[in-house]
């Protein structure tokens, strides 16, 4: 072998090993996440996001105190105690009132102002949690209430509508 043929030996024997050690260029994302973390999560077939959480979160019971019918509410398709305020409103005030219109204008002027001290007039809204103790809602953040709430009971304000329960919650 002479020097020309060593050294085109040598370029070539140089050209194979980088082929063989580059790794391919993969174009980035334009963000700074990794691809597979930038994409959406797919969901399976047939199941859209709310029903995924409706199986996991399920509705809770709504009673108010007094009628024997209860009402369910799923609580995660709600944003906020407002959102909550409304629903309940509507479920048990303007839906059971005779005089439908004005009544209706009412509440939807009024939305602004609504929260759960005024949803049900002269009643208070507590919850039942996961361990079965009667809680005023409104006290924790939203995201909590969502996760821990089994049932909403709406009582009245005043404890003596009834005789024998004005202690009993």
């Amino acid at each position: 072998m002479n020097g020309f043929e060593a050294q085109q030996r040598q370029e070539s024997l140089k050209r194979r090993w980088q082929e063989i050690t580059s790794v391919p260029e993969c174009p980035r994302p334009a963000s700074s996440l990794p691809n597979f973390m930038s994409t959406k999560p797919k969901a399976f077939p047939g199941f859209e996001d709310d029903d995924l959480v409706s199986t996991m979160i399920p509705p809770v019971t709504v009673v108010l105190e007094g009628r024997s019918i209860c009402q369910r509410i799923s609580l995660h398709k709600h944003a906020s105690y407002h959102s909550l305020a409304k629903a309940l409103r509507q479920m048990f005030v303007d839906g059971s009132s005779d005089s439908g219109g004005s009544t209706a204008s009412e509440s939807s002027a009024g939305d602004h102002d609504l929260d759960l001290t005024n949803a049900v007039p002269g009643h208070l809204i507590a919850y039942e949690d996961i361990e079965s103790d009667l809680l005023l809602a409104g006290d924790l953040n939203w995201k909590d209430f969502v996760r821990v709430a089994k049932r909403i009971r709406i009582l009245p304000a005043k404890g003596g509508s009834r005789k024998g329960t004005a202690g009993a919650a």
